[in-house]
């Protein structure tokens, strides 16, 4: 294990105390309060043009900000509806092409509900759906990656194993890990040791390079037997953040580490605070 070095903090969206509730202030407001990174949220649906996409690369750039985007929460691959299945096909071509013009280096995205098909067959009827956005990116050449997230409810697809495996099969994609939710998915993994152990699996699954180019999600939750009911902030949830950050240092993990708790840039600057104070 070696010490990270390049790991970035940053806020799902605008900071709270962000002087205007828009993206570009948002990325003054990053640098401001000494973080390192924003995820610009479409999880309503895209309403940016190209022109301001543009000035959002600009800004990100001259304030030395990196940038993700995250898809509208409207999407779901193994939809038993096929408007509904190309209609978020649609989005996630649409979120990757304007996060190339945002200067983002990666897309987030909620890939789907079981509903009454079986892990397997929803496995199978996401990857085909992604198989396609992936082979217009690449004719497009987009560079961005497209990153599928781990799950916190147990009725989506985003098992730890889900993610990785799909990553694994398919060129172009790498994961979102978010440790909240699967922590509140399993009902454990909120120690030391299963932190590493997690750490440990997307490597061997995926690579030594993947733990260099991570996109990780945090924040607290609330959770019952069917998995995550909301976030919360650090402080008030069971989640060992201190042990999380302290395996994420010893394992070199390098990437952004986004912040999605309520109190958003308060949780992001505590963790990036902690993190430079480990050894």
């Amino acid at each position: 294990m070696s010490a990270s070095k390049a790991l970035h903090f940053g806020t799902a969206g605008v900071p709270k105390s962000s002087a205007l509730p828009s993206t570009l202030s948002g990325i003054q407001r990053i640098a401001q309060l000494g973080l390192d990174c924003l995820e610009v949220e479409f999880v309503k649906g895209i309403n940016l043009g190209g022109e301001s996409g543009q000035k959002i690369r600009e800004t990100a750039r001259s304030f030395q900000v990196k940038l993700s985007v995250h898809a509208p929460y409207y999407i779901n691959l193994n939809s038993a509806e096929e408007g509904k299945r190309l209609a978020s096909l649609d989005r996630l071509l649409s979120s990757a092409r304007m996060a190339k013009t945002c200067g983002a280096e990666s897309v987030i995205f909620h890939a789907g509900y079981y509903g009454r098909m079986t892990p397997e067959k929803t496995y199978e009827n996401i990857r085909k759906g992604l198989k396609d956005i992936v082979s217009i990116l690449k004719q497009e050449r987009n560079p961005v990656v497209l990153r599928p997230e781990t799950m916190g409810k147990r009725s989506q697809f985003g098992s730890l194993e889900e993610i990785l495996f799909l990553c694994r099969e398919m060129e172009g994609l790498l994961p979102c890990i978010d440790f909240s939710h699967i922590h509140a998915r399993e009902g454990k993994a909120n120690s030391y040791t299963e932190f590493v152990r997690i750490l440990k699996k997307i490597e061997k699954k995926l690579g030594s390079e993947a733990m260099k180019r991570m996109h990780i999600h945090i924040s607290g939750a609330d959770y019952n037997d069917k998995g995550e009911m909301k976030h919360i902030n650090l402080r008030d949830s069971d989640f060992l953040f201190d042990d999380w950050i302290q395996a994420l240092k010893d394992y070199g993990v390098e990437g952004m580490v986004i912040c999605e708790s309520p109190n958003l840039e308060q949780d992001a600057m505590l963790l990036k605070s902690l993190f430079h104070r480990k050894k």
